[in-house]
């Protein structure tokens, strides 16, 4: 099969395991998380068969931001352990086979940070440039703010040297200047100083922020930022032939396609894989009207990632699930059926909810939701505790609610600490999503547990490069509920079929390139399909059911495994 540079573009066919290291495993009882407990966590990833960890950050912190207010680039926050238990722990992934990466949040600092402390000490500071300041906020300048709910202007007074300074995010965290060079060369120092420690390359957060130069008195002249962020790639290209930029880019994808590269290019220039926040929003839109539409729309509408690029699809990220790219209407279509209370709901955008919880605990559709994780075109990026139904405490804070501790046992504490749970980063969830009902150690050896059915997609997943690297289309269904997308590489194709509604269909399509008829095995239970003349294949689904059908010999239509 055309993988030929599988070993420069691993991350096309990764399965990524994004985790907080503070609510993942406490390894010396002080009822944090940290890198010891981690590592004595690393075969969980490996029997579930992650190849990439994604870390949240781990940086040392003044925790107004969950880790996100960075105090210092350079280090390991000490409750989590020391630049030695770091490196320890990337070793031992990289010896199971786990490559990691991590948060790079570069786009603002935490105003405790040495840099701003400096940058606010006087109007001639030496690092007065390194921030965004300005006499009075610029009327063409940012309007809006992150957070809605905690900010009204992206703008504060600094008693101090009587300026504004920029803030997109909170307050407490002011954005860095990626126009003054000296910010720059100091960007990429980072960069460097973790490549050389082991990361395989970084997840970049807020990607347009960085970017934006709006409020900035000399903006017209500053240079192109996605020159900027070009030369950041190629950086790491030197430094790391594998490293992977994965960026958190939310916006329509003809928008979003920019950050990959020129698109006259053809190729990445700037970020090697983009997240699919667009098809993730119509993809529950799909789950409230129990209808395939708005996801089959949206993937048919989404660009092709330029050559060596891809796109990275998830069901739910570690922030609230941002519904920010519907239109009023169809953002409380996804409220009424899945966060009708508002106390469920963040920013007037987004749900704090994870997914279980919000199908009423319907395992059939929370498989169905996984189903189309390991399916769709795009890398599979999984958050912690999504393996084995894990559900969100409404009693924490804001987007608290979705990273309370990982639940290994029954245990109180869940297994995740010895210490009592009010020493906790967030409080445990209770309930029925509770350690004592869910939980890994349970799951782990029970087949029909959900745990046992992610294993066995990701297995599935492994086994079809097809749908890592084949030629992905969207075809139609003859019934409204049905998604049907067939990927195919020279050597073989799948076809997937999932059924977003309550009943059972009978689900048929016409598959290109199977006109002279093709046997269909199904990847879970080996059962075989008979695709008729014509390329006709007819199942039947159950209510939210999905198949997975390989054809194992070549199409009748070379032209249409053109693939990656």
């Amino acid at each position: 099969m055309r993988l030929t540079r599988t070993s420069d573009l691993w991350w096309k066919n990764a399965v990524v395991y994004c985790l907080d290291v503070e609510t993942y495993q406490d390894g010396d009882g002080d009822g944090i998380g940290d890198f010891t407990g981690l590592t004595q966590r690393i075969d969980h990833l490996v029997r579930l068969g992650v190849t990439c960890v994604w870390l949240m950050p781990f940086y040392p912190t003044a925790e107004r931001d969950d880790g996100y207010d960075i105090t210092d680039f350079y280090g390991v926050d000490p409750r989590l352990g020391t630049l030695g238990d770091f490196t320890e722990f990337v070793r031992t992934a990289r010896d199971r086979g786990i490559r990691v990466i991590a948060d790079l949040v570069v786009n603002h600092t935490s105003d405790r940070h040495p840099w701003f402390r400096e940058s606010r000490s006087s109007r001639t500071s030496a690092r007065r440039d390194w921030y965004v300041w300005c006499d009075e906020p610029p009327e063409d300048g940012p309007k809006g703010v992150v957070f809605p709910d905690a900010e009204q202007s992206p703008w504060e007074y600094d008693e101090e040297t009587g300026q504004y300074y920029l803030h997109r995010f909170y307050r407490q965290q002011p954005d860095l200047n990626v126009a003054n060079p000296a910010v720059r060369d100091e960007i990429a120092r980072i960069m460097g100083f973790w490549t050389q420690l082991g990361l395989s390359g970084f997840r970049v957060d807020a990607v347009p922020f960085l970017l934006e130069t709006d409020g900035q008195e000399d903006a017209g002249q500053l240079p192109d930022p996605h020159d900027y962020l070009a030369d950041l790639r190629s950086f790491l290209g030197r430094r790391n032939g594998e490293a992977v930029l994965l960026g958190e880019v939310n916006l329509p994808h003809p928008d979003t396609m920019r950050f990959f590269g020129d698109p006259e290019a053809g190729r990445c220039e700037e970020l090697d894989m983009c997240f699919d926040f667009i098809g993730m929003q119509k993809m529950y839109l799909s789950f409230a009207r129990g209808e395939a539409g708005p996801l089959a729309a949206a993937l048919r509408e989404r660009p092709e990632a330029p050559r060596d690029g891809h796109w990275a699809t998830f069901v739910r990220n570690h922030d609230e699930l941002t519904l920010d790219k519907l239109d009023d209407g169809e953002r409380d279509e996804v409220f009424a059926a899945f966060g009708p209370d508002e106390d469920m709901r963040l920013y007037g955008r987004g749900l704090r909810r994870r997914l279980p919880p919000m199908v009423g605990g319907d395992r059939r559709r929370v498989e169905l939701a996984y189903s189309l994780l390991f399916t769709l075109p795009g890398t599979p990026v999984l958050f912690y505790g999504e393996e084995i139904g894990m559900g969100e405490n409404l009693a924490a804070e804001g987007r608290q609610a979705v990273r309370t501790p990982m639940q290994w046992t029954a245990d109180e504490g869940g297994g995740f600490s010895t210490a009592p749970g009010g020493d906790f980063p967030n409080p445990m969830t209770e309930g029925a999503y509770g350690p004592e009902r869910v939980n890994v150690r349970d799951q782990a050896h029970d087949p029909d547990s959900l745990l046992s059915r992610v294993r066995s997609l990701v297995e599935r997943y492994r086994e079809a490069p097809e749908l890592a690297w084949g030629r992905t289309e969207v075809l139609d269904a003859d019934d409204p509920g049905v998604l049907a997308h067939f990927s195919s590489l020279p050597e073989g194709a799948v076809l997937a079929l999932h059924n977003f509604s309550d009943r059972r269909v009978a689900a048929a399509t016409t598959v290109p390139g199977l006109e002279g008829g093709r046997r269909l095995t199904d990847m879970f239970t080996g059962d075989v399909v008979e695709a008729a003349a014509g390329g006709r294949v007819g199942v039947e689904l159950a209510p939210y059911g999905y198949r997975w059908l390989r054809v194992d010999t070549p199409l009748d239509d070379p032209e249409r495994t053109g693939g990656v």
